[in-house]
Parts: structure tokens; C-alpha cells; sequence
């Protein structure tokens, strides 16, 4: 697919629906969270789930990141062929040729993954040995999340042996992150839920240790809570993904210290393609343009204009009293209501600043859902 745009065009002429990234913010943003942890004791390893892009990947890394996150083998892949050279799957990895790939990137990059069973723990083993690699695993602990994950303490002991005692498996510590906390509106909220998580995650680690098995990492921590997980004192590495876009759902969270506050950078521009009546206007981004799991994209800088409702192809706009009216043929800016969903729908990030598009960066690891 060809991109909807070309570098030096201004951002009005770029076709729709596109995925716009303003580099101005974008780049504010990366600030923001290298100045929040700068003099911690903590590492950031940067999520890439949310971007998808090598080249973002590689703008984390300069900013001080050691490396990136992926939720599947195929992200990995995609970061692994454009050189990175340190990526952990922040997922479990099951079924023989999952575990075959997993294993031949790790003769190729430093790999980690995640387990919360036994079973699966062997069969990483068993492949890792055919390959000729070693791979870093994490023991996933239920923090909260009510996802996957071993229980705290027992439970992840018995698993800590077990990864122990393979020879071409290191245990790397825990994963610990507790995503329900994410959006939880209130600061005091996610405050809680974070406390809770940092008790089940240090006697955990406390408990592997006193059994005479190293446990050098607890990672986990997402851009909704990071600080406060720096705060606990019980991680030893933040995974934040969001936070180099933000969506309309993260708006509306409490920002308030120690959080820092990051910008709107991500986009789907719109075009005003219908005006069938007074308080309507439709655009040509509907269901395939912008992710609506956690509720609809909001309309940048328009007051009065509010998304109400999508279909496949169209985005329905109510024109609310007293707000200016949409030309037909105008392009507006929507923000996302979730940015991750939203990033898989396209091929490409037309990357602009000053209202000119400066470059043009492929998505290359979209559809990487295997």
C-alpha cells in the first residue's frame, strides 16, 4: 500500500483517513519520561505494542530506554530484523512453532519471555536446546490484572525452580504489572493498586531469594502508574507504551504529581465527507480508521463537534449549539480512544511537524498478532 502522503506536503493536503504523528509532541514526550526517571533506580524498557515501528523503537532506545517490550513472537521478529538487539515478550509463548521462532531469535538478540506454568516452562526449555540458544524468562505473578499469572509467593517459587534448574533457560525475575490500574480515573485509585501489587511482588522476590535462586528483575509498570511504581521501590524496570501518544481514554484520567503529564501526539485525520443536516456532520473514518473499544476518538480543537457514533467507513460528528460548523471537505483531527488498536489499523505514520509532513515511517510490525 502506498502512503496517504509525501514529505513536504502540508498536512491539509494529506488523504484520510491517516495516522498522523506530531513529532513536536512526540518528541516532548520522550522528554517528559526520561526527565521523570532520570537519577532512579530503575530502567526503562519501553513498550512496543503500542507503536508498532522500529523507528520509534530505535527514538525510545536514544532517549534511554535498554530496550523494547512486544506482546508476540511476531512484534519481536519485526523489532529483531531492524536491530534491536534487546526485546522481552511480555507474554506467555505457547505452541511449537511460536516456541521455534522465539528460540531462533534468541541466537539472534537478547530474548526474554514469560511463563506461568510449568509445562510451558519445559517446552521453552526443549526448544531453546534445539536451537542452540538461551532465553531469559520471567515468572508472570497475578498482581490484579485477573489475566494470566502465577499466584505470589509459593506458587512462583515452585516455578522459579523449575526454571532454574533448565540449562538454557536464565531466570530474569518477575513481571509484575498490574494494567487494571491503568485507567483507573483517580489518582488515589491506581495509588492502591499499585501499593497491593508492590507487597505481592517483593515477598515474592524475597521468598525466591531466601530459597538461594537470584532474582535480578521485577519489570512491569505501565504510562497510567509508572511513577508510582518507581515510588514503591519494589521494580527494578518500567514498560511504558502510551506514553509517547495518549488517546482520548488516558485523557481522562487525574494527571497529578508524580505523574508527569504527556501530550496528544497521535492523530486520525478526517475528512468531512457528508453534511446530510444541521447538527451533522459524517467524515470517512469510522470502525477501520480508529479503535473504539475504550469509546470514541474526540474531535481536536472543536468545540462543540463531539463523535457520537461510527459505522465501517463513516464517523458521525453532532454539531453541538453555537460551534462552528464543518465545511464539506475540511480535515479535522481525531484522538484516538484507545492509540494500540488504533495503530493496527495502518501501514504508515505520516510524521509531521509545523503542519508540513517531515517523514514518512512504516508500521511495520502491524497485523503481528501471531
Amino acid at each position: 500500500m502506498r502512503p496517504p502522503a509525501q514529505v513536504g506536503q502540508p498536512l491539509e493536503e494529506v488523504d484520510t483517513p491517516a495516522l498522523v504523528l506530531e513529532l513536536d509532541a512526540f518528541e516532548r514526550n520522550l522528554r517528559a519520561l526520561a526527565g521523570a526517571v532520570k537519577g532512579r533506580k530503575v530502567r526503562v524498557r519501553a513498550h512496543a505494542k503500542t507503536h508498532k515501528c522500529p523507528e520509534i523503537a530505535k527514538r525510545q532506545i536514544a532517549a534511554g530506554a535498554i530496550g523494547v517490550c512486544c506482546q508476540k513472537v511476531s512484534e519481536a521478529e519485526a523489532m529483531v530484523e531492524a536491530g534491536i538487539a534487546d526485546v522481552l515478550v511480555t507474554n506467555e509463548v505457547v505452541g511449537a512453532p511460536k516456541l521455534e521462532r522465539l528460540a531462533a531469535l534468541a541466537k539472534r538478540a537478547r530474548i526474554g519471555v514469560c511463563a506461568d506454568d510449568a509445562g510451558n516452562v519445559r517446552d521453552l526449555e526443549a526448544a531453546a536446546a534445539r536451537a542452540g540458544a538461551a532465553l531469559d524468562v520471567y515468572i508472570e505473578l497475578e498482581v490484579g490484572m485477573r489475566r494470566c499469572g502465577v499466584a505470589p509467593e509459593e506458587p512462583a517459587l515452585a516455578l522459579a525452580h523449575e526454571i532454574a534448574g533448565c540449562r538454557h533457560l536464565r531466570f530474569a525475575g518477575l513481571q509484575a504489572y498490574q494494567g487494571r490500574a491503568q485507567h483507573l480515573r483517580a489518582m488515589s485509585e491506581r495509588r492502591a493498586a499499585i501499593d497491593a501489587a508492590a507487597v505481592a511482588a517483593r515477598t515474592t522476590r524475597e521468598l525466591i531469594e531466601q530459597a538461594g535462586i537470584r532474582c535480578p528483575v521485577v519489570t512491569g509498570a505501565g504510562s497510567g502508574t509508572f511513577m508510582l511504581e518507581i515510588e514503591s521501590g519494589a521494580w527494578d524496570e518500567i514498560q511504558p507504551g502510551s506514553y509517547i501518544f495518549m488517546d482520548a481514554d488516558y485523557a481522562r484520567n487525574e494527571w497529578v504529581a508524580p505523574l508527569p503529564r504527556f501530550e496528544h501526539s497521535l492523530f486520525v485525520l478526517a475528512t468531512v465527507m457528508s453534511r446530510p443536516g444541521a447538527g451533522l456532520a459524517v467524515v470517512d473514518a469510522g470502525l477501520k480508521a480508529s479503535s473504539v473499544d475504550s469509546g470514541m476518538p474526540t474531535v481536536w480543537q472543536r468545540p462543540g463537534l463531539a463523535c457520537t457514533r461510527m459505522s465501517d467507513e463513516h464517523g458521525c460528528l453532532e454539531i453541538g449549539p453555537g460551534a462552528a460548523v464543518p465545511r464539506l471537505g475540511e480535515k479535522l483531527l481525531l484522538v484516538p480512544g484507545h492509540c494500540d488498536p488504533t495503530v493496527n489499523l495502518y501501514d504508515w505514520y505520516v510524521c509531521v511537524r509545523g503542519g508540513v509532513v517531515e517523514a514518512i515511517w512504516p508500521i511495520t510490525a502491524r497485523g503481528a498478532v501471531y
